[in-house]
């Protein structure tokens, strides 16, 4: 499994993570199979959220690898909170103590190696999700932190009052979601892909290292369903076998090897609970595409150049 630096440190990280948010639907031994599956393949780095099954993969998760062999110190865990379902966002310090203590009890850990705020809070004061942070850490709780689906500027305003750096922002990223590298290539023009709707976030993260967890890999839409074998994207599919076949994988480790092509050494976000999934995901990790089959693949899938 290719390796990547965690943000601004010298941690080393795989440049994929296994997403636990389908976990509830499945029973503990198959949970453990997945954990092997990815284990086995590199990919010792779980990512999670208190609000995955209701809090039931974290249960689910919990039970199966407190059965496994592994030990703890081989995995880092991270999970996310800030989402109240169908209330509110939640960045309060009383909220954020309190879900971290109810992740670490589901979860049957000691710790968290990172805690992600899942979505922006518009009554977001950071000073208060500072004091949240400082104390989690102090108790050991936690040892690093970030944020997801955050924009430059929201990104920055935390940051400015924090003791810790944040090393993560997580981002809807795939071949059918490429709004994060559209805008640049179309600049100055006045079409659609021109329009900056991540306010240069990936620039950003390449110059203050920070890394990009890019989640849906294998997504169109937001939730919408797999682009993979899916017959409304016949010419994107055509590629991606094509290029299955002369690298000897699946589509999957196509579409990841084309997410990982990027400079900005992006960790991908495994979602899928399927061993054979996880293990072709992985394979994508040893492909380096050439420009013209990453330009291809990201023309294929419906974009076009200036």
């Amino acid at each position: 499994m290719k390796r990547i630096k965690m943000g601004c440190t010298t941690l080393s990280i795989p440049a994929m993570a296994l997403g636990i948010m389908r976990m509830n639907q499945k029973s503990v031994p198959e949970a453990q199979v997945a954990i092997q599956a990815a284990y086995d393949a590199g990919i010792n780095f779980i990512d999670s959220a208190d609000i995955y099954g209701g809090g039931k993969s974290e249960e689910i998760f919990g039970q199966a690898f407190s059965q496994m062999q592994i030990k703890r110190e081989e995995m880092f865990i991270q999970s996310k909170t800030g989402i109240v379902p169908g209330k509110r966002y939640d960045f309060s310090k009383e909220h954020i103590l309190h879900s971290v203590d109810e992740i670490l009890e589901r979860m049957q850990l000691d710790y968290l190696d990172s805690l992600v705020l899942h979505r922006p809070d518009a009554l977001m004061d950071p000073e208060e999700v500072a004091e949240a942070f400082d104390q989690l850490q102090a108790a050991g709780k936690v040892r690093f932190f970030g944020v997801s689906n955050f924009d430059t500027a929201q990104f920055k305003l935390l940051q400015s009052c924090l003791s810790q750096r944040l090393m993560f922002n997580q981002l809807q990223f795939s071949l059918k979601h490429t709004g994060m590298i559209d805008f640049g290539m179309h600049m100055n023009m006045v079409d659609k892909p021109s329009v900056d709707r991540d306010s240069q976030f990936l620039d950003y993260a390449c110059l203050h290292k920070v890394t990009v967890q890019a989640w849906s890999p294998f997504q169109y839409g937001m939730f919408e369903g797999t682009f993979i074998d899916n017959d409304g994207f016949p010419k994107l599919n055509q590629e991606l076998q094509k290029l299955a076949d002369k690298y000897e994988v699946g589509k999957n480790a196509i579409a990841a090897a084309w997410i990982l092509r990027h400079p900005a050494n992006i960790q991908m976000l495994v979602g899928s609970m399927n061993p054979q999934h996880i293990r072709d995901s992985a394979k994508g990790a040893k492909i380096r595409l050439t420009r013209q089959e990453w330009y291809d693949l990201y023309l294929d899938a419906g974009n076009y150049l200036p």
